[in-house]
């Protein structure tokens, strides 16, 4: 396994967004499950994933697949009474950094869950604000 996904694998449900942007490139794409637009960037990726490791419990990767760049991390979690599982699909660069950073999950009511608590979360957190840009 790569190191950066076995490091991801240690600390994506930690919550810590400063342990998760020390894995990410520096203009990371981030697309996440519960709407379409793009996260782009170091800074507003990591505080997102670390949004979403506090939101998430029992959080656990069951299957990892891939080699070289590309890679699969098989999940399952709870998001409050709602179970879910979701795949991490993710692009390394290079120098072995996440790049791209694709999330797909079900069922579609532990999605809008997390879409509500990560709505509730990014309207609270000021960093956001500087962030939204970021999503035009």
């Amino acid at each position: 396994m790569h190191p950066t996904v076995k490091r991801m694998t240690e600390i994506v449900a930690s919550g810590d967004d400063s342990k998760i942007i020390e894995i990410l490139a520096e203009e990371v794409r981030f697309m996440p499950p519960t709407y379409w637009k793009t996260w782009v960037g170091r800074e507003p990726v990591a505080a997102v994933l670390g949004h979403v490791g506090q939101v998430f419990s029992n959080f656990r990767y069951r299957r990892i697949m891939g080699e070289g760049k590309d890679w699969a991390l098989e999940f399952q979690c709870k998001i409050g009474d709602h179970d879910a599982v979701g795949v991490d699909l993710i692009t390394l660069n290079d120098a072995g950094l996440i790049e791209e950073f694709e999330v797909v999950m079900r069922p579609h009511s532990s999605v809008g869950a997390l879409r509500d608590e990560m709505n509730k979360r990014v309207m609270t957190d000021a960093r956001f604000l500087k962030f939204k840009e970021a999503l035009r």
